[in-house]
């Protein structure tokens, strides 16, 4: 493509090209434009040059976002923030840029969405943790991502970035509008950012980078911690250090005006066959599984003993099943059970692949619900008892071993 703009800023239409296959792979949903990847895709080259052309002469002024509502495991609401597709691909470039720059910067015990980090890097660090660590501080922050403050997360990016180009970007992204779902369009009060805007989790690291990290290793440097994005744990030698700590992190984040949810911050005993000592808490949830004292066999000599361990927590075991149970193919008997495998085997490969990474005996006992509703859909569909249903499974695995993934894997 033949292409003529007069640049302040350095960015490449190839920098936008390349944002523009990574956000691609990700979410569906429109922002407050209706326009879909199909829609964007009629003409990709025309678009993305119209976002780079802005870009890079400094005249790109991002849209309001579309604020939708998610449940939250506790009953409440999540409210996220969808920017158009352009915003999202705008904000992949930028974002890049900045990433190139600042992630060395980072503390390397902060894993969220960061690259070469994972999550079940993060859970099995905090696995090790608590082998040689009695007490753990499981810290939550009420409403990160809608109380950062945006004079603070600017004040942040400028000690990073020398760009001023960089600075005004990320201001205009923080200062979007949002439009509610009643469809009024509401201004920012100088904080937040949208959960679901792409740069957002690099604001939120480098926020918390000089909020919390940089601080517990300067003034704490004996406790260990995992951070997620905005899900912490911090791991203490004694009780009196778990509450020193917490207390400390409390005032700590007052000063960068965010707030600790006291009811949801708990400090756990690590309870196994070594610490016998007893606490009225002894388990905490990280990232979706569940820390806490269970009993284990000894490969060495087949006894019993208590270990710290952690697998899938019963939250999320509760949220398969009735991700299961919800199935809209367990009422249509007119389906053949290919239908039913292909819209569950995409579910099935993530609960595999994420929960598995320990104790998959109690993942498989969640997912032998999948056998529950398919023997209770073969009864419908043919008509026949509850020991007909059973032996007509057993005969379609036995002869597609590889129809469901769980099949494969468990």
């Amino acid at each position: 493509m033949d292409v003529h703009v007069k640049k302040t800023v350095p960015i490449e239409y190839y920098d936008v090209a390349k944002a523009y296959q990574k956000v691609r792979k990700g979410g569906k949903a429109v922002g407050i434009d209706q326009q879909s990847w199909a829609d964007f895709d009629k003409e990709p080259e025309r678009n993305l040059y119209v976002i780079w052309n802005r870009l890079a002469s400094g005249s790109y002024h991002p849209q309001p976002v579309r604020e939708v509502e998610i449940p939250k495991k506790d009953g409440s609401k999540r409210k996220l923030g969808i920017p158009t597709l352009r915003d999202r691909i705008a904000q992949q470039v930028v974002k890049d840029y900045m990433e190139k720059r600042i992630d060395k910067l980072f503390h390397e015990n902060s894993y969220g969405y960061r690259p070469l980090k994972s999550a079940h890097q993060a859970i099995e660090q905090v696995r090790q943790n608590t082998f040689g660590f009695d007490w753990v501080l499981d810290m939550d922050i009420s409403k990160f991502f809608d109380e950062v403050d945006h004079d603070l997360t600017l004040k942040a990016v400028s000690h990073v970035m020398e760009e001023k180009w960089v600075l005004m970007y990320v201001e205009r992204w923080l200062k979007m509008p949002v439009q509610k779902q009643d469809g009024t369009v509401e201004p920012k009060q100088g904080k937040g950012t949208p959960q679901g805007g792409v740069i957002s989790p690099l604001l939120a690291n480098l926020y918390l980078h000089f909020a919390m990290d940089k601080w517990l290793s300067k003034h704490y440097p004996t406790v260990r911690f995992v951070r997620y994005a905005d899900d912490v744990v911090i791991h203490c030698s004694t009780h009196q250090q778990a509450e020193q700590v917490k207390e400390a992190l409390i005032n700590r984040l007052a000063e960068v005006k965010l707030r600790v949810n006291e009811s949801k911050t708990h400090i756990a005993y690590c309870k196994d066959y070594r610490r016998k000592g007893s606490h009225d808490k002894v388990k905490f949830e990280f990232l979706g599984f569940s820390y806490q004292p269970r009993a284990r066999k000894s490969k060495r000599d087949g006894n019993n003993f208590m270990a710290f361990t952690a697998e899938i927590s019963q939250t999320n075991k509760k949220r398969i099943i009735q991700t299961i149970r919800e199935l809209g193919a367990w009422r249509d008997t007119r389906v053949e059970i290919q239908s039913i495998a292909d819209q569950l085997n995409a579910k099935l490969r993530g609960w595999i692949n994420y929960y598995g990474l320990y104790s998959k005996r109690s993942l498989r006992w969640t997912l032998l619900k999948v056998e529950e509703r398919l023997i209770k859909w073969l009864k419908k569909k043919h008509k026949a008892g509850t020991r007909k249903a059973i032996a007509k499974l057993k005969v379609i695995r036995r002869e597609n071993p590889e129809l469901f993934y769980h099949w494969q894997i468990v």
